[in-house]
């Protein structure tokens, strides 16, 4: 199952300088894990010490927030596009 990942631009050093890669997997925290085999210290950037994703980490699968769905349980599909994005704070 190939799936589009989005990567904002303070991770692309780490996916060498792409701001899309294709990974196989069946749910986002699969995903994560491919991500991390594929592109290691992407997971460390995007998940806290118990392996969940980090609070100001936005992740979208076909522009659809997952903490409205499944979380990282959310499953993929082949031809699925998912979105990485840091929450931006401001004032």
């Amino acid at each position: 199952m190939a799936v589009k990942v989005r990567i904002p631009t303070p991770l692309q050093k780490l996916t060498q300088d792409k701001a899309e890669v294709e990974i196989k997997a069946t749910s986002i925290h699969h995903l994560i894990q491919e991500l991390d085999k594929s592109y290691p210290g992407i997971k460390q950037r995007i998940c806290d010490e118990q392996g969940n994703l980090r609070r100001f980490v936005n992740v979208f699968l076909n522009e659809e927030d997952i903490r409205f769905l499944k979380k990282e349980q959310t499953p993929l599909k082949d031809g699925d596009e998912v979105s990485i994005l840091p929450a931006i704070a401001g004032g």
